[in-house]
């Protein structure tokens, strides 16, 4: 079960990834100055309660494969898909969050490009994330 619950909260964090990434932070560029600082605060309030329930479920889920590894499911494997994680939180925490924190002043070209750059990191590590969890599925099927 935990790896059903993983492989849906997984890939659900994958496609917001890939959704924000693609779309919603590149078009914060179109906002305009006045009403961006607002928007920031929305968008920063909406994704939280957007995310909270599904990352919380990988995160734990995760947890939960690296200690009662299913038999038949390599443990690096588990392993290396909650170091991922750890690279995702590691990088939000440094780098998309600081300039998250310096947008809501208003929008700054240079900090809405890093953290667009920044942000390519996550985008990667979890659609790594993403083909583990399908190869641990394929491995127990």
């Amino acid at each position: 079960m935990a790896l059903l619950v993983h492989a849906g909260a997984t890939w659900f964090m994958v496609g917001l990834a890939w959704m924000v990434q693609v779309v919603h932070y590149p078009l914060m560029a179109w906002v305009g100055h006045a009403a961006f600082p607002a928007y920031e605060g929305e968008h920063t309030r909406r994704m939280g309660a957007l995310l909270a329930l599904p990352w919380g479920a990988e995160g734990l889920s995760a947890l939960a494969l690296v200690a009662l590894a299913p038999p038949g499911a390599p443990r690096w494997l588990a392993l290396l898909g909650l170091g991922l994680l750890g690279l995702i939180v590691a990088s939000t925490v440094a780098l998309q969050v600081p300039h998250h924190r310096e947008l809501t002043a208003g929008f700054a070209a240079h900090a809405h490009r890093r953290l667009v750059t920044t942000s390519w990191l996550r985008t990667a590590a979890w659609t790594a994330r993403g083909i583990i969890a399908l190869a641990l599925l394929a491995l127990l099927a």
